[in-house]
């Protein structure tokens, strides 16, 4: 097939949504498809853009196999007003970008941002072929829950916009079953909702020495870690983890290590330094190189969401610490679907949302139960390998993107 995926991220910018399109991008490629991604000129999560990208609008490269089309417009400013402007200029420069591609058999759009949708229903227009919307957070709900959305209108215009995308998709990808119930719940039809995990390299991320160079290099072999790695956003309720720490604090075998940005990340550093808290360093974001030495070098691994998460995310986090063989420790809503995953495939522990006391308690107890650690992590590996890995998902994704094409043109 002649695949073309549209995302608003992609490498050498580090993140999820980078990482993940850029893995199934390489494994529909190595399928025998041709697969053309086009994106954005990288800026995000980089401490500096590669001299090859800077000062250009269009360009083509090709990394492993996968031809990448970028067209971007400049964004000025802090980073807050660039991913605004991102999300807003980024379905105009997807569809330009779009329509210098040879005409595909299917688009496979990556959203957030919600409004990439509109990209690939113009490129459905102009190339006469199906597009699947491959729908990654419940965009405006998740801005609603926390309370970032609020004016009404804005509001309006979004959900208008949300159901233009899902009506005229010619299927729908989410990640977990909640996330299905929730789009039929906007009058969708649920026969054109599919139910695709989301996936991970298990050959890329696995089990790994605790001791490792990186572990070495940071000062982690003494300790018993506690690692989070990803983004300190405003929905993680990262602050209640900071408090642990200081519950904690007296037990100077455990130490926290916090790997990665965001907009939580001052406020995190500030409560360390007015609690003078000892057992918390930070270390900013990695390279998806050095990135399952980071999980090797933890004992657990926290994955956290606030109590104002109302959609039922499945924070990837989980599945990389399940790969790499280590105990997940998750603080979360526990009516998602993400704790349904650490129940079924016994990974670890699964509690309620910022609660401090209790995120303390749990973390001692793994301290003091290493082999409950080890358990948990052999269980969580021998899951995810059976129903996550990248290999297994795209032969899925394969399949799906045959039948929608041939459904197309019968």
């Amino acid at each position: 097939m002649n695949i073309v995926l549209l995302s608003r991220y992609f490498p050498p910018e580090i993140g999820t949504a980078a990482n993940l399109f850029f893995e199934l991008a390489k494994e529909l490629a190595s399928s025998g498809n041709k697969v053309t991604v086009v994106t954005s000129f990288p800026w995000y999560n980089l401490g500096e853009v590669p001299e090859k990208y800077r000062g250009r609008i269009f360009m083509r490269e090709n990394m492993e196999g996968v031809e990448v089309v970028r067209v971007s417009f400049p964004l000025l400013g802090p980073t807050k007003l660039k991913l605004a402007m991102g999300h807003l200029t980024a379905p105009v420069a997807s569809f330009i970008g779009g329509l210098f591609v040879k005409r595909p058999d299917i688009i496979y759009v990556y959203s957030p941002p919600l409004f990439m949708g509109l990209s690939a229903w113009l490129l459905r227009l102009f190339k006469r072929v199906p597009f699947v919307f491959g729908v990654q957070d419940l965009h405006p709900q998740c801005y609603i829950d926390q309370g970032v959305l609020k004016n009404k209108i804005a509001i309006w215009i979004l959900r208008a916009l949300e159901k233009f995308c899902y009506k005229k998709a010619d299927a729908i990808t989410v990640h977990s079953e909640g996330n299905k119930n929730y789009i039929v719940s906007r009058g969708v039809d649920g026969n054109k909702i599919i139910v695709l995990p989301n996936w991970i390299d298990t050959d890329e991320v696995k089990p790994l020495p605790r001791r490792n160079e990186f572990s070495k290099k940071h000062g982690l072999d003494e300790k018993f870690i506690v690692g989070y790695a990803g983004t300190l956003g405003m929905s993680q309720g990262l602050l209640s983890v900071m408090e642990a720490a200081d519950i904690l604090r007296g037990r100077k075998d455990i130490e926290f290590f916090i790997v990665g940005d965001g907009i939580e990340k001052k406020a995190m550093e500030k409560m360390k330094e007015e609690k003078k808290l000892d057992n918390v360093r930070f270390l900013g974001m990695q390279t998806k190189a050095v990135y399952p030495l980071v999980v090797a070098s933890c004992e657990v691994g926290l994955v956290t969401l606030n109590k104002k998460v109302k959609t039922p995310v499945v924070p990837s986090k989980i599945l990389s610490m399940m790969a790499a063989s280590r105990a997940v420790l998750a603080s979360m809503p526990l009516d998602g679907d993400a704790p349904k995953i650490i129940d079924d495939s016994g990974c670890g522990i699964c509690i309620g949302p910022e609660d401090p006391k209790i995120l303390a308690e749990k973390i001692a107890f793994l301290a003091d139960n290493r082999e409950a650690c080890e358990r948990y992590g052999r269980q969580g590996r021998e899951y995810v390998v059976g129903h996550f890995s990248l290999k297994k998902v795209a032969r899925d994704i394969t399949k799906m993107f045959a039948d929608i094409i041939s459904k197309r043109r019968t």
